[in-house]
């Protein structure tokens, strides 16, 4: 059927007990650090962009905020990458791309974090500021610089390119491949 060892799709149909036993033996406590979690997706040497990037990445999966990942946190995490909903998963852009947490992302908060995530995922395929500009000159219905949640939602939703353009800017598949497959180098 050609699976390639990364088919994503049939992640979560692996049986709880050998995604428990996976989680614990990258993290023999049960809990991930932000510490730990670079280490398990083996990040050394990022720009300072990427490393606050991953730092946001994390506390968007900390959702108690105790400063831990811990399994039903990670299950729930990699549960909203692959079958989350389309409103779900945009929810989570947002939650990640509003870096000063005030309910609206800008311009410079969109392209940091676009920026960031070409860094890590070394794929620069499309120009973070081209994004951003048509992202703005597409949704932005208010014209005032910001996305709040419900524009950015809608917007997203009412414009296939963009989409798509998220979707693959948004690509985590390389960080889920690197942690169901273990640290192996």
């Amino acid at each position: 059927m050609g699976n390639h060892g990364s088919n994503l799709d049939d992640i979560l149909a692996e049986d709880m007990h050998h995604w428990y036993n996976k989680f614990m033996r990258e993290s023999p406590s049960g809990l991930i650090t932000l510490f730990e979690l670079k280490a398990i997706l083996n990040l050394r040497g990022m720009t300072e962009n990427a490393n606050s990037y991953v730092d946001q990445v994390f506390f968007t999966f900390d959702m108690d905020g105790d400063g831990y990942i811990d399994f039903v946190e990670y299950i729930a995490a990699i549960s909203l990458m692959l079958k989350g909903e389309i409103n779900q998963k945009l929810k989570w852009y947002f939650k990640l791309f509003d870096q000063d947490g005030n309910g609206k992302i800008d311009r410079e908060e969109l392209e940091t974090i676009f920026s960031a995530i070409q860094d890590i995922t070394r794929n620069r395929d499309i120009d973070p500021e081209e994004i951003v500009s048509l992202i703005f000159e597409r949704i932005d219905v208010k014209g005032d610089g910001e996305l709040t949640l419900e524009e950015f939602i809608e917007g997203a939703k009412d414009h296939e390119d963009i989409m798509d353009m998220l979707k693959k800017m948004m690509d985590l598949t390389p960080v889920l491949v690197i942690i169901v497959e273990g640290r192996q180098g």
